[in-house]
């Protein structure tokens, strides 16, 4: 097994060589920055229409993490087109963070799209470093398809941490490693030295349940589904919530 794949990597990087080249002459990200957010536009709406249940169900209980005044302070990290608006609660004030400013025309489309939010800013920044929110100043952190394609899964959620308010939750839902010894697995592992490189830094082989695990929530609650995708490489998935 560990031949074959050793076999088919190898013949992906022959094909994939130019992306490579391209990337090393670090051209390659900024043509990636501009056409992304077209492709997750796209891909967006699939993946609401096939996974709407889904995000309700995990969605369902946030305002019961609002604060004193009622009000559900959110902050999504790599917001991306804003697909998950329309399923926040009304009167929710969200901030937006993404790395690419791209994502902003996109953005304002779904905000006029959803006038049930109250928007309040979005954030160019890294997502492991998002300095610009302070210090326990969220109800709500939201993440989702996100954790595959940030460089540092630890130092993101010790992000999350900083800025939620004790008791505050960490919303996630994110596609994962497929279980061992499956075909699913196989082509993961053949794919994933290429598939960063057409994704925006997504990796298929991330274990990222493990990271959420070790991050010291006071509470996780956590699942592992078959999401009912068409695309049958990303429907290994967890989602749930953890509280601070």
């Amino acid at each position: 097994m560990e031949l074959t794949i050793f076999i088919l990597r190898l013949a992906i990087y022959i094909l994939a060589f130019p992306m490579y080249l391209l990337n090393f002459l670090g051209l390659w990200s900024r043509i990636c920055k501009k056409c992304f957010p077209y492709i997750l536009a796209r891909f967006t709406v699939m993946y609401n229409e096939q996974m709407a249940s889904k995000k309700r169900e995990l969605f369902g209980n946030l305002q019961e993490f609002a604060g004193p005044s009622g009000k559900l302070s959110l902050l999504e990290v790599g917001c991306g087109t804003g697909a998950n608006f329309r399923f926040y609660p009304p009167g929710c004030r969200v901030t937006c963070i993404d790395p690419n400013p791209n994502f902003e025309k996109f953005l304002i489309k779904s905000i006029a799209e959803n006038r049930h939010l109250q928007f309040e800013r979005f954030v160019i920044a890294a997502r492991e470093n998002m300095h610009q929110v302070a210090d326990g100043s969220v109800d709500v952190v939201v993440c989702t398809l996100v954790l595959c394609s940030v460089k540092n899964q630890e130092q993101i959620l010790r992000e999350v941490c900083r800025v939620l308010r004790p008791g505050g939750a960490f919303y996630f839902m994110e596609h994962v490693a497929a279980e061992r010894s499956t075909w699913n697995s196989f082509w993961h592992q053949v794919l994933d030295p290429v598939w960063p490189l057409l994704f925006d830094g997504c990796r298929l082989t991330r274990e990222s349940w493990k990271t959420l695990e070790r991050a010291g929530f006071s509470k996780l609650k956590l699942q592992h589904i078959q999401a009912p995708l068409s695309w049958e490489l990303v429907r290994p998935h967890i989602y749930g919530y953890a509280v601070k």
